[in-house]
């Protein structure tokens, strides 16, 4: 294995590793700088895998290997997923008071398994990484398991979530059938039909992870864990491997014929419709919720329309943006109390750095010149105007709401005549370390449209794949529209849309469709396992007794007489016999069954009925799989 190579599997490793031991351990005090330490190890360990591009691959199943590889993509988008990372537990150090070892355990765990996926090069690799991201998921969003409709609000977005999942198993035997193997890059050349199933199998499970419709209702749900957790998971991770996963097959997509333009509309569709969800949400959490469904419809549209370069930039501006401003909210919800909109009016001149630094996240969601999502919006809508001119108009009106939503944010955060007032549970301070990441987050969100224009965007677009060149003539009337948006927003406060708060009522639509169908089949199937099974089996074993008892009788009438004919000859062996059975037989028996009773206990130990329980094991034992590989791949 060469230094390279070593670089990359540390950078899997050591956040996994660090993450399990932090996560079974009660270190209160040692809990966040540790992770913070690990968080900062592992982003410099990124930073030099993505300058050395090192590749590497284990034998896995027969025809599969579990391999990584840090190629142009992942280089550039493996640093910002460590980097915001490292910013979110430095935020989370100052704001998270209970149970840290469990906290920063799970969110280095939930780190690593990002930037798994970010390099995974093949489907073994890939699986891997997504179920152990999803897992961890689950425990963050439900972090604070004593409230019920925290746990409940993970557990929609486990299922969610895990039912498209279920498309990357469909993918992964058809790549076996389809004879082209198993590695990433080999899918395009799957024997035909089997490219068409692989490609719909990753679409769907990337458009569930990416929360895009049909699937977008679960990340409302998941707002209701910490903040740090959504400014992790719906910013640079989770929601954003969704997005990154359709770059990283674009050429699959293409290679079908129809799952490019089918990525490409149901980006645009998403983006327009989450764009009205955002403008009409009346808590700050709910709305940088929707608009990161609406960002990653931007992402998704790219992946459609082959514009690599441009969606990959605008993921990683994104990622800082959007990172920068669920912090602000969570600073917020600290120090007030309260996320509701109304009760925000004025935080921003209260607080001057939290206010100030989610200004600029805010402009540059608006996109506003010069800052980064300008110019990668920009990016994207040029490839898609090449493609077709109806997905350029639904690209523009999704930027102009995106300009409305932002708008809304700074109109409230500014509010001149109201003073922000800590509620019941507010601190009424943001801390040091709760700003520091505030500031390094919004460079990054003025700043990272750089990627986008020349000479980056040439250079990016040559080894990424994707359009190098964007008109200025079309960067004009993106700022144009923006601008004039925003100002709108400002002063005349346009109407919310009432019919989107409730998130298209997609959740009651899920129910109806999905949920209460299958608690109805399965009251169903308990009816009949009560009415039928279980009185048939009630039934067999009263026969049972019925036939013990007639056996007893023909043992004393018949038997007996015989058996006590021969008894008195054989009384001296028959005594033997008898110790011999209580001494010996009976004793082996029943200590035996007393093994097996123990061995039973045990068994039924970590059966409690409870999901959480069983995910929490999951996660064990696929930390213990990464340490069991990683030793092996040193060793070997």
């Amino acid at each position: 294995m060469t230094a390279a190579q070593a670089v990359l599997l540390a950078v899997v490793v050591l956040p996994a590793t660090v993450g399990a031991v932090l996560a079974l351990t009660r270190a209160e005090r040692a809990a966040a700088p540790v992770a913070v330490a690990t968080a900062a190890v592992t982003t410099v360990l990124a930073a030099v895998a993505a300058l050395a591009r090192p590749a590497l691959a284990y034998p896995f199943v027969a025809g599969a290997d579990f391999a990584l590889e840090a190629d142009a993509l992942a280089a550039l988008t493996l640093p910002m997923v460590a980097g915001v990372t490292l910013l979110v537990l430095v935020f989370a150090a100052g704001s998270i008071r209970a149970a840290r070892p469990r906290f920063h355990g799970l969110m280095l765990l939930f780190a690593a398994a990002a930037l798994t996926t970010v390099t995974a090069a093949s489907l073994p690799a890939l699986l891997f990484a997504w179920e152990l991201m999803g897992a961890t998921s689950y425990a963050l969003i439900g972090f604070w398991w004593r409230d019920a409709d925290r746990v409940s609000a993970g557990l929609t977005a486990f299922i969610t979530t895990r039912t498209a999942d279920l498309g990357l198993y469909v993918a992964a035997g058809a790549a076996l059938a389809g004879g082209a193997g198993m590695a990433l890059s080999a899918l395009p050349a799957a024997e035909s039909p089997w490219r068409h199933v692989i490609a719909a199998g990753i679409l769907v499970a990337a458009l569930g992870k990416a929360a895009q419709l049909p699937f977008s209702f679960w990340l409302s749900g998941a707002m209701k864990g910490p903040s740090p957790v959504s400014a992790l998971l719906h910013s640079a991770a989770m929601v954003a491997m969704g997005g990154y996963l359709l770059l990283r097959v674009e050429p699959l997509l293409a290679s079908t014929g129809w799952a490019g333009p089918a990525a490409a509309w149901i980006g645009a569709v998403t983006a327009v419709l989450m764009g009205f969800v955002a403008l009409a949400q009346r808590e700050l959490k709910q709305l940088l919720a929707a608009s990161t469904v609406a960002q990653l419809g931007f992402v998704v549209l790219a992946a459609g329309v082959g514009a690599v370069s441009g969606g990959a930039a605008h993921l990683v501006a994104h990622a800082s943006t959007k990172a920068l401003l669920f912090l602000a909210a969570g600073a917020w919800l600290t120090a007030l109390g309260t996320e509701e909109l109304a009760a925000l009016r004025g935080a921003g001149r209260r607080w001057r750095v939290v206010g100030v630094s989610a200004t600029v996240g805010a402009l540059a969601l608006a996109g506003i010149a010069p800052l980064s999502l300008w110019a990668t919006k920009d990016a994207v809508l040029a490839a898609a105007l090449e493609a077709s001119a109806w997905l350029y108009a639904a690209g523009l009106v999704a930027a102009a709401l995106s300009a409305a939503y932002a708008g809304k944010v700074l109109w409230t955060i500014w509010y001149r005549g109201v003073r922000a007032e800590a509620q019941e549970g507010g601190t009424g301070g943001v801390g040091v370390l709760e700003q520091v990441p505030l500031v390094v987050l919004a460079v990054g969100a003025a700043a990272l449209g750089v990627l986008a224009l020349p000479p980056v965007s040439t250079t990016l677009a040559q080894a990424v794949g994707g359009h190098g060149e964007v008109a200025a003539a079309e960067l004009l009337v993106s700022a144009a529209i923006a601008l004039v948006v925003l100002l709108l927003m400002l002063r005349l406060r346009v109407p919310e849309p009432g019919w989107a708060v409730r998130w298209l009522g997609l959740e009651a639509a899920a129910h109806a469709v999905v949920v209460r169908p299958s608690l109805g089949l399965a009251h169903a199937l308990a009816r009949f396992d009560d009415l039928v099974l279980d009185r048939a089996v009630t039934a067999a074993a009263g026969a049972v007794p019925v036939l013990a008892r007639a056996a007893a009788r023909f043992d004393d009438r018949a038997l007996d007489t015989g058996v006590e004919a021969t008894a008195h000859a054989a009384d001296a062996t028959g005594r033997g016999a008898a110790r011999l059975d209580d001494d010996v037989v009976d004793g082996a028996v029943e200590g035996l069954a007393g093994r097996v009773r123990r061995l039973g206990q045990l068994a039924r130990a970590p059966q409690t009925g409870a999901v959480h329980q069983y995910f929490l094991q999951a996660v064990a034992v696929l930390a213990v799989g990464v340490m069991v590989w990683s030793v092996y791949a040193v060793m070997g």
